[in-house]
């Protein structure tokens, strides 16, 4: 959610702040905000809405030269967006500024005691309240500004990511983390912090991850790290393997058209490696083949994107290795008592790692004693960490918050997770693995033949741009493709739209269906399910009887669609298993053109996070 960015060093740490905050712009926001250090004193500039209000503001307000400073993208939690409400938030002395990414659950007591003391304060944050108890910690802590941060959070519960400056200590930054991202960049006489890595990246590519409750000392010159008790803390050193070019949009309109268009390498990076010899090889995976061969069931979660992910690859788990597998909301998950035990495997989805609801999953999951396999795009994030191994899917950063090569590289990395269990396992003969793995490798080139042909897609969005609902149906895999082709419409195009399992139309949603309503069927191959197949087009007509508009989506020789689609769309022939891969991409595609014929942000759509870190 919230972008965070602390800055120490030589350069003009307004500049790489605001910059930072740039980068960090495609996690979802409604106010920004900077605080420098400078001359003994903080300039605080903070303005609701776009980063180019705050721009806006420093441009007739400029702040003085100065080397320190941080800054912040605020998604409103406690309080709306209004410019009061904006961070940073600075003490009753105007000493200290803090910004915070989390929410502090036990504000409302911490704000009461405040209060009671006589402290006067001016907004409706949760935030506010940190900024006052740091200014009052800090004579005790004998003014060391990490002493006092240490301090405070061990009185705070709840997730929270906390900055802060001082006005008279430059070249000083402190953080602070539990259940929420921040990550530090080492440079050469300068260092940073940030909630990601992409709000560095043009300066440093090394990277420390902040483990669980850890406080961060930042000088130009030294890292300090410790854990709320003052303890030395251990940390992890890497590299980011992909540079500040590959977070621009590269000449397209969008972040989401570029992103869309790089899925086919996404896919084959996602393989890249862990095919040798026609077998797969996953040394990452740090399970042992005893331990795999002990597992008896399957539990995935996820939310969003990642959960219809998820859904897809629970076809392909149970057919290739015959474990059962279940499929849970993570945000639902811990809720319902779920049955687990030592031979539970739960797989965690998520791009960023540091999904709230996912990350409380995978916690109750490891409490009950299964094992957690983490899917994960981003490199030292806290579900990779908290996890017991990692599958990481090297789709490179993702910036628009509406996914699209996620989604793709993450049914990928449970495929090749699924076929090395099977591996494992012995339940799979190797020639069938080999001619599995040999499909999967061919389809970063089919999903290439697709965006070869998007333009008939971009005109179909232009014919139905007035259309006041979608509807999206399929079968089998296709469904959950159903799925997440309607969540892209809702996301970025803001409009009504359902998917639905084809063979539920007539148990409810066939009333939806009216005159010249676009519904999307998802037709699955016609070789190896011919029933399938068979039955999809028997609803294909039953949408077309009632005056509904058929937009099928089929494979290049499929014929015995044509006389019931109004539209068709051609895809690559392959697997019905491998089909989501070339299903989904026409389906982005058309979201992303008709969110811009709508004229709405397709990068940065209302009320929504990139990565959203708060239950």
């Amino acid at each position: 959610m919230c972008g965070i960015v602390g800055y120490v060093g030589s350069k003009q740490a307004v500049d790489v702040v605001v910059d930072g905050l740039r980068r960090l712009e495609y996690r979802g926001y409604d106010s920004a905000g900077v605080a420098i250090v400078a001359d003994g004193a903080l300039a605080v500039r903070k303005k609701a809405g776009k980063l180019a209000n705050l721009r806006d503001v420093l441009d007739h307000d400029p702040t003085p030269a100065s080397g320190t400073g941080i800054g912040h993208t605020r998604w409103a939690t406690h309080g709306g967006p209004t410019d009061a409400n904006a961070h940073p938030h600075v003490s009753e002395d105007g000493k200290v500024a803090i910004i915070h990414n989390g929410i502090i659950e036990n504000f409302a007591e911490l704000r009461a005691e405040l209060l009671a003391a006589g402290v006067h304060l001016t907004s409706e944050t949760d935030t506010e309240v940190v900024a006052h108890l740091l200014a009052a910690a800090l004579p005790a802590a004998d003014g060391d500004l990490a002493e006092a941060m240490r301090r405070v959070c061990r009185r705070l519960a709840g997730a929270f990511t906390l900055v802060a400056a001082h006005a008279d200590m430059p070249g000083v930054v402190v953080g602070a983390r539990r259940n929420s991202p921040l990550v530090v960049g080492r440079g050469d006489g300068e260092n940073f912090l940030a909630s990601d890595v992409a709000a560095f990246i043009a300066h440093t590519r090394h990277a420390i991850e902040l483990g669980q409750d850890q406080v961060v000392e930042l000088r130009p010159d030294r890292i300090t790290v410790t854990d709320f008790h003052g303890a030395p803390a251990q940390v992890h050193e890497y590299e980011v393997t992909w540079d500040a070019a590959a977070a621009e949009k590269g000449g397209y309109d969008t972040f989401m058209l570029k992103e869309i268009h790089e899925q086919p390498k996404a896919v084959a990076d996602t393989l890249l490696g862990r095919i040798k010899h026609g077998r797969l090889t996953l040394d990452e995976l740090q399970f042992s083949e005893e331990e795999l061969r002990s597992v008896d069931k399957i539990i995935i979660t996820a939310c969003g994107t990642a959960f219809h992910a998820g859904l897809v690859a629970k076809y392909a788990i149970e057919h290739w290795t015959r474990v059962p597998c279940e499929v849970e909301l993570a945000s639902e998950f811990r809720y319902r008592d779920p049955i687990l035990d030592r031979h539970t495997l739960v797989i965690a989805i998520s791009q960023s790692g540091e999904t709230m609801d996912t990350l409380m999953a995978l916690r109750y999951a490891k409490e009950q004693g299964s094992r957690v396999l983490a899917i994960c795009n981003t490199q030292g994030s806290t579900i990779p960490r908290e996890s017991d191994a990692v599958l990481y899917t090297h789709a490179g950063p993702e910036v628009a918050v509406a996914s699209t090569k996620a989604f793709l590289t993450q049914i990928v990395a449970v495929y090749v997770f699924a076929l090395y269990f099977g591996q494992v396992r012995g339940n799979m003969y190797d020639e069938e693995i080999q001619h599995l793995i040999a499909q999967v490798a061919d389809m970063p080139q089919k999903v290439d033949l697709v965006l070869d042909t998007v333009e008939p897609i971009r005109a179909l969005a232009r014919t139905y741009a007035d259309a006041h609902s979608v509807l999206f149906i399929g079968r089998h895999v296709g469904y959950p493709v159903a799925l997440e082709g309607a969540l892209k419409l809702k996301e970025i195009a803001y409009m009504h739209a359902e998917g639905f399992a084809a063979g539920e139309l007539k148990h409810g949603p066939i009333a939806l269906l009216e005159e010249g309503l676009p519904v999307f069927v998802v037709v699955p191959p016609p070789a190896g399910r011919s029933v399938l197949h068979e039955k999809m087009v028997s609803n294909i007509q039953e949408v077309r009887a009632r005056g509904a508009h058929t937009i099928v989506l089929a494979e290049e020789d499929d014929d015995s669609v044509l006389d019931y689609a109004d539209h068709i769309i051609r895809i690559p022939a392959c697997s019905t298993l491998l089909q989501p891969l070339v299903a989904t991409v026409p389906l982005q595609v058309f979201a992303c053109e008709m969110a811009t014929l709508r004229g709405f942000d397709v990068d940065q759509p209302r009320n929504l996070a990139k990565s959203v870190t708060v239950e």
